[in-house]
């Protein structure tokens, strides 16, 4: 998915939680603060929930042995998050999904993954096991039961940050990282024009959709980025947390519009394990959805606009 500035809006766009960022404002003057306002939430995200640092918070908790962890206000907010997609999606998305990752090889950032070596199936440690004390600020999870925030936190700091820019900026903003995107304040007459494809970084000629996102988030899930091969095993980043094995269903890519990103994302990611049954969980929900086979079949849900009337 890829955010394409229109004319008269200005854009920025940096490298940063290993993926693609990218600002954009109607009123030119007002990008760079709007690009520092991103920058300021994307720096706080990482240093709570990264599981790539060993000084983020989430790192800590993972190694406390089973020990109740006093974290921040934010740390606490991502794990409602992590722990509220878990609920909706019935342990579908859960966040104790660390270990997982970890035995299949994804043990580090993604630029610098290893591809040799053997590889693990394990299942996730259980969501219903993380014990949250809002009172208290503090977060336990049992020994050995690892968090990932991997399904929420990119989407909870777009929609932060869009909205900490909405409430400080007179024009609106469109932000994404790595094709999670969210926006706030005023919207373009013609809408935020998004190419939606396999890849975020895809080039405008790729293979896809442009749409006009006029309010709200948009997300795109898919297995056809972040994999890496271990053994004799292709495998990627989105784990059925019952097997620790990579999804196998229909689907490789799903996008979803939604009234903020984190609800889109964990929608997009929802359907990929669901495969089959995706399209009439999105419809029951009444979120709009484009999920594309393993062919390139394109199905559409819930009023996704066809390509000539591409808007929203």
């Amino acid at each position: 998915m890829n955010a394409t500035p229109d004319h008269g809006v200005a854009a920025a766009s940096w490298t940063a939680l290993g993926t693609a960022v990218v600002v954009v404002a109607t009123e030119p003057a007002e990008l760079s603060l709007a690009a520092a306002l991103v920058r300021e939430t994307i720096e706080g995200i990482d240093l709570a929930c990264s599981r790539f640092r060993d000084d983020s918070e989430l790192c800590r908790v993972n190694a406390a042995a089973g020990a109740r962890v006093p974290v921040s206000r934010l740390f606490l907010r991502a794990t409602r998050c992590a722990l509220r997609a878990a609920r909706l999606t019935e342990g579908d998305l859960d966040p104790t999904i660390g270990s997982s990752l970890r035995a299949a090889g994804y043990d580090r950032d993604f630029a610098h993954l290893r591809t040799g070596g053997p590889v693990l199936f394990t299942r996730a440690g259980g969501w219903r096991r993380v014990e949250l004390d809002d009172t208290r600020s503090t977060v336990r999870v049992p020994a050995g039961v690892e968090l990932d925030y991997g399904a929420t936190a990119k989407a909870l700091a777009a929609d932060v940050a869009a909205a900490a820019a909405g409430e400080t900026l007179a024009g609106g903003v469109l932000v994404s990282i790595g094709g999670d995107i969210a926006t706030a304040g005023a919207t373009p007459a013609d809408g935020w024009p998004v190419r939606v494809a396999d890849d975020h970084a895809a080039t405008q000629d790729a293979p896809g959709q442009t749409i006009a996102l006029r309010s709200g988030g948009l997300a795109t899930s898919s297995v056809s980025v972040r994999r890496w091969r271990r053994g004799e095993s292709e495998l990627h980043h989105i784990l059925d947390p019952a097997s620790g094995r990579p999804a196998d269903g229909c689907r490789r890519t799903v996008s979803v519009t939604a009234g903020n990103c984190v609800d889109a994302n964990i929608a997009s990611t929802t359907a990929i394990l669901r495969g089959e049954r995706a399209p009439e969980w999105l419809e029951r929900l009444g979120l709009p959805a484009r999920l594309v086979a393993h062919d390139g079949a394109v199905t559409l849900a819930a009023g996704w606009p066809e390509p000539e009337l591409a808007s929203r």
